[in-house]
């Protein structure tokens, strides 16, 4: 028999600790003995020390996650705060032609956005003559209403672009379809802009975005020749 062929592995081993639970209990002097890295250099440390080391990391784990979660719940606070506010104004905007200024006035102030601006179509006769309903071609409408979550990104010459004070310092956009109930054409979109090209960007959740664009929708039917 060749003795290298039955030499003990490290698997052997292993295997004989997961099958004798109760080795350490015979043996728990042992413990005491046991030196490991401190994965922190070159150091050995007990196999308490090291225990405690894993410990504390996880510890640290939490803790950065429990941050994190506070920190989000106290945005969301901030966020649910700010839409009461527009919600608040828009509810005490007593004629409805005004509605559409409101709208871009208050997500200017109560959420720091440099540009904003808003068309809606479908209007009753009195209001053809409004700035919020002239200037949008038959294809920025079949685009809004094909847009089923808010656009983010950068601007490459879109057309609501244009609507906006300042259209050359639109660098990023957000792009709101506005409708008066899900899964019906919009009648509206309302643009924001910056010239910062991260402000608004692909990867970032359109939640919120989403609520402001119902809310404006809702308040906005006020405007519509054909009431929903």
């Amino acid at each position: 028999m060749n003795p290298i062929n039955n030499a003990i592995t490290e698997d052997d081993i292993a295997s004989f600790l997961v099958n004798t639970p109760d080795f350490f209990e015979r043996h728990a002097a042992l413990l005491a003995n046991v030196q490991l890295s401190s994965g922190h250099g070159n150091r050995a440390i007990s196999l308490q020390e090291r225990q405690a080391l894993l410990l504390r990391d996880k510890i640290k784990a939490l803790e950065a996650k429990m941050v994190e979660m506070i920190r989000n719940g106290q945005e969301n606070v901030t966020i649910a705060a700010k839409l009461q506010s527009c919600t608040r104004h828009l509810l005490l905007t007593a004629h409805a032609y005004d509605l559409p200024a409101t709208i871009v006035a208050e997500i200017k102030s109560v959420f720091d956005v440099p540009q904003a601006a808003i068309k809606v179509w479908g209007v009753n006769d009195d209001q053809l003559d409004q700035d919020f309903y002239a200037g949008v071609s038959a294809d920025a409408r079949a685009f809004a209403s094909s847009l089923s979550t808010p656009y983010c990104g950068l601007n490459v010459d879109f057309e609501a672009a244009a609507w906006l004070p300042e259209p050359a310092l639109a660098q990023s956009v957000a792009l709101i379809p506005l409708r008066a109930a899900t899964g019906l054409d919009a009648f509206g979109m309302l643009v924001l802009a910056s010239p910062d090209v991260a402000r608004f960007h692909s990867e970032m959740a359109t939640d919120f975005l989403a609520q402001i664009g119902d809310l404006s929708g809702a308040a906005l039917t006020r405007l519509l020749s054909v009431r929903v």
